[in-house]
């Protein structure tokens, strides 16, 4: 029998921000790329609904260990709202059970998003991942069960209407993680009078990173291996909107052992910390990311730390 032969596991280091196509669990298009890597160890940053496309930054290697930086992260998405109905799991794939009119304005739309901007509280949907007793809550949905839910505080930064047209209405949303769309697409819709149900949604960005320089699925898969590594972005790219801390050879290595150091600068709740690159030949990088920290009373204190060998495979790019 023929067999073809499996290709053997790279040890990459880095973050390739992903479009996620429609129809695909997070963890499918991470099992897909990783195989297309040919990486050995690889993460997603968060689950992104089958239903939902955009933003899925994918970690390889070192960049697995700020994987949940992106997770804990604030989220913008872009939102469409079928107005006029509502369905049973609030999206379109549900049951339709209830048709109101639109008579809505632009007023009224304005509004509602003011409404629910701010700190608000969420009851999370049942046809959602979240568990109860271990399995998801759209398990007991699909089985007719009701299960009762806390309600969950998040923060809607942000609600802008990018187009309102009869029954469709998109909108941007920034929020913070946890939140739900599907419910706030409900909610809109309730303010409204009219109803509501998600009809499409796409993250845009996740804390600093955005869909600037994505890449999709099916253009990976056309490319070949060295045109894949050029997608392949420094781990920090998760950390971009933290500030930073440069130490110097005999500093960093005594981070690196997990040792307080002290700093002239002003608490901050995290900071990445980098140190140099010895003799970087041409090519690599002048300094490297050796983790991230925080910043108390002039100490800077270890948060998260790269192993040596970690560091030094992040400190020669593949580019």
């Amino acid at each position: 029998m023929n067999h073809r032969q499996r290709q053997p596991r790279r040890a990459l280091h880095g973050v390739i921000l992903l479009d996620k196509p429609l129809g695909l669990s997070s963890n499918d298009a991470l099992q897909k790329v990783r195989r297309l890597m040919r990486a050995e160890k690889a993460g997603h940053t968060g689950t992104l609904d089958p239903l939902a496309t955009g933003l899925l930054p994918l970690c390889f290697g070192a960049a697995t260990k700020f994987s949940q930086v992106s997770l804990d992260a604030d989220k913008a998405y872009r939102a469409t709202l079928k107005l006029g109905q509502t369905t049973t799991t609030g999206d379109g794939e549900g049951q339709i059970v209830k048709e109101r009119p639109v008579q809505v304005d632009a007023a009224a739309i304005e509004a509602a998003c003011r409404a629910l901007t701010g700190p608000i509280e969420q009851v999370p949907p049942m046809h959602s991942a979240l568990k109860h007793e271990g399995r998801a809550l759209y398990e007991y949905a699909r089985a007719g069960i009701e299960i009762e839910r806390a309600a969950r505080k998040v923060t809607i930064h942000a609600i802008d209407i990018v187009e309102w047209q009869g029954d469709k209405l998109v909108l941007d949303v920034r929020c913070s993680k946890g939140t739900y769309i599907r419910t706030l697409a409900q909610d809109i819709g309730e303010l409204l009078g009219s109803g509501a149900y998600l009809q499409g949604l796409r993250r845009t960005g996740s804390g600093g990173v955005t869909l600037e320089g994505s890449v999709t699925l099916a253009d990976l898969q056309a490319m070949t291996e060295a045109e894949r590594d050029h997608h392949l972005l420094p781990a920090d790219v998760l950390l971009s909107d933290w500030p930073e801390v440069v130490l110097d050879e005999s500093e960093a290595g005594r981070f690196l052992t997990g040792l307080r150091r002290r700093v002239s600068r002003a608490d901050a709740p995290q900071v990445r910390v980098y140190g140099p690159n010895p003799a970087a030949p041409s090519g690599q990088l002048p300094r490297v990311l050796l983790g991230s920290a925080h910043i108390k009373a002039g100490e800077l204190i270890p948060t998260r730390l790269l192993s040596p060998v970690e560091v030094q495979g992040l400190s020669t790019p593949i580019l």
